[in-house]
């Protein structure tokens, strides 16, 4: 099946998140025009076609590695244009309004069943829990001791179920089944479904990265995901983590970590993510 490119209007969920990088204030402290649309986001924006073309399948089984090289604010227009592709593959860039990429995508559908992650059992953090301030010394510790777990819920009401303001430009799959009548056809793919997209299940990683280690504000850059299978409405899941590396490059200060999402109740792994971030910017 073709995959095709679009535009569209981005949306910035998380203004007021706790990482303010995605707040106008602290965003212009640092040089931005405003808040920073999520990493996780530009991402949903890069593997819509994979879902509109390769439907459950990709849910299911795909892969995509999302590089962020520039930002995208609230409410600018964007374009999603296709580079290159095949039968199960295609590569795209996101442009901004002026033309600037800002972030590739490579995406694929997998042809040969994958060996997902097995839950480790990691202590899942109590509620309240307050961690001490991201560093290298704390970042070593996390990666010799291990990291804590964390709980999420896939539903309607999560801030990640749209990344478009007018739900009618997301695929029928990803939008819960109220959204169903709203806006485009459904390009044979059925009723609605409400499958976690990608701004939640990368938004996972987020979430955990940021509740082992306190840090404020950080930037998202880089996402390497494979997906085990689609995530439904009202599923609880269960996120761990790893500390892979830290480094410094350029005054700022780097983490890799790997996050696999896994069923709560039949501990099902959704989808495994590499993410690489800045945990502390230059000057800070």
């Amino acid at each position: 099946m073709n995959v095709t490119g679009y535009t569209g209007v981005a949306l910035n969920q998380s203004p007021d998140s706790k990482n303010e990088i995605h707040g106008d204030r602290i965003a212009k402290v640092y040089g931005f025009k405003g808040g920073l649309v999520p990493g996780v986001t530009l991402s949903a924006y890069l593997t819509q076609p994979a879902v509109e073309a390769w439907g459950l399948d990709w849910l299911n089984t795909g892969r995509s590695h999302i590089a962020v090289r520039s930002p995208v604010y609230d409410r600018e227009n964007f374009s999603v244009a296709i580079t290159d592709q095949s039968e199960f593959q295609y590569t795209a860039e996101l442009l901004n309004s002026s033309g600037r990429i800002c972030a590739t995508a490579e995406v694929s559908l997998e042809q040969e069943a994958a060996i997902a992650p097995i839950r480790r059992g990691d202590g899942i953090a109590e509620a309240g829990y307050q961690p001490p301030r991201a560093s290298k010394d704390w970042f070593e510790q996390l990666k010799d001791l291990g990291c804590y777990a964390f709980r999420y819920q896939w539903q309607e009401d999560n801030r990640m179920s749209r990344y478009f303001e007018d739900v009618a430009h997301m695929p029928m799959l990803l939008r819960f089944p109220g959204e169903a009548a709203a806006g485009l056809k459904d390009n044979n793919r059925g009723n609605a479904k409400g499958f976690a997209n990608m701004s939640f299940i990368l938004g996972c990683a987020n979430w955990i990265f940021d509740s082992n280690a306190a840090m404020n504000p950080w930037v998202h850059l880089e996402t390497r995901s494979k997906n085990y299978s689609a995530i439904s409405p009202g599923t609880s899941v269960i996120v761990e983590m790893q500390v892979l590396d830290e480094f410094s490059k350029k005054g700022h200060q780097f983490c890799d970590i790997n996050v696999a999402v896994f069923d709560e109740q039949s501990g099902q792994c959704f989808s495994e993510v590499f993410q690489r971030a800045i945990y502390r910017l230059r000057g800070m």
